[in-house]
């Protein structure tokens, strides 16, 4: 097809996909123009949920299968914007909007460079879409619901900002509640044991740690404590209960249990963590991906962010047109050329992969 038309194609759908709110688990109108989309392209899909899902043509059950995978759904807008982001403005080159560049100009860009695969024969690769819903809060009814009606997946493309660059690894994400536990008594009597001080302990610890297995690519894992309190209201009660949260983005030289055991042997509050879902991730720096990529003048680098790729079991290269660093800003907005060159990149890439020699 030709990659002009692609090109005005995917500008038209982003402006779609921004006129209308499709917040975490509100996306149902913003699937619904995404199946219009394909449609009117006289595409094969199929909806789960809020996901909207599609094979090529000539699917082969025989072949290795590539995921082009992006999200749909947005974060809610801050109170500094000073354009309406539900407008599409375009503007000295800049698309405004909500959603234009986390991670619309993505999947956009990724739904054209489906089309461009659609109708062709004789891949050595299947070409499958999957443009998905609650990305922004790690919800259970987006890219794991899809995975569960789209077949086996040999690797993928997932669809985030990184200015085309190769985010080959990504951090995980391990949330940890912790309870150090006291003694009640009064304040004025020096009674009771002070959980607070337990809890401080245990702070200054973890503020003094350094994991020992460092990352190339994502640094040391990182330990923040973000959220402290008691249920205790009364100022001459001695706490005996202190809970605080925290915050660690795992590189990927360790596994969860390993970061918990190394807790646990260190602090006296009891730790309990929330979820084990968001794992760090890495693709093998020689995938046909990664090396086709590299071929193509982009840049490897490990992210600090987490994306769906953590909850993909199978090599996932995340990369897309736009910058991490306008995501979740007031007046976001991806450069128009930026979704130009997304596109082409793209098709580059995947063709690299998919044709026969």
């Amino acid at each position: 097809m030709n990659k002009e038309t692609l090109f005005h194609d995917a500008l038209d759908l982003l402006k779609k996909l921004i006129s209308i709110p499709s917040f975490s688990k509100e996306e149902d109108k913003s699937a619904e123009i995404i199946a219009t989309f394909l449609k009117g392209h006289n595409v094969t899909f199929e909806q789960v949920g809020h996901n909207v899902l599609a094979k090529n043509l000539h699917f082969d059950p025989s072949l290795p299968t590539l995921l082009l995978n992006s999200h749909h759904d947005t974060v809610k807008p801050n109170q500094s914007y000073t354009l309406d982001p539900f407008s599409p403005i375009e503007m000295d080159g800049k698309l405004y909007g909500l959603g234009s560049n986390d991670a619309g100009g993505a999947l956009v860009s990724l739904v054209v460079s489906f089309l461009n695969f659609y109708h062709r024969s004789n891949l050595g690769y299947n070409v499958v879409l999957a443009a998905t819903a609650e990305e922004e809060i790690s919800g259970t009814n987006g890219i794991e619901l899809a995975l569960k009606h789209l077949p086996q997946i040999s690797c993928a493309i997932v669809g985030e900002p990184t200015k085309m660059d190769l985010a080959v690894a990504e951090r995980g994400l391990l949330v940890v509640d912790a309870t150090a536990k006291g003694k009640s008594g009064h304040a004025a009597r020096d009674e009771g044991e002070n959980a607070i001080h337990k809890a401080t302990q245990d702070i200054q610890w973890l503020n003094s740690f350094v994991f020992p297995k460092q990352s190339k690519l994502l640094g040391p894992v990182k330990t923040t404590v973000t959220v402290m309190e008691t249920e205790n209201k009364a100022h001459n009660v001695i706490p005996d209960s202190c809970r605080f949260v925290i915050d660690i983005r795992v590189n990927e030289q360790y596994s969860f249990e390993e970061i918990l055991q190394e807790l646990q042997k260190n602090l006296l509050s009891e730790i309990k963590p929330r979820s084990y879902r968001l794992r760090s991730t890495m693709i093998p720096l020689d995938h046909p991906l990664v090396k086709t990529g590299i071929e193509l003048g982009r840049k490897v680098y490990g992210s600090p962010t987490t994306s769906d790729k953590a909850l993909m079991p199978f090599p996932v290269l995340k990369m897309g047109p736009g910058d991490s660093a306008r995501s979740h800003t007031a007046d976001e907005f991806i450069l128009v050329e930026e979704i130009r060159e997304g596109i082409n990149l793209y098709i580059e890439l995947v063709n690299q992969l998919v044709s026969k020699n």
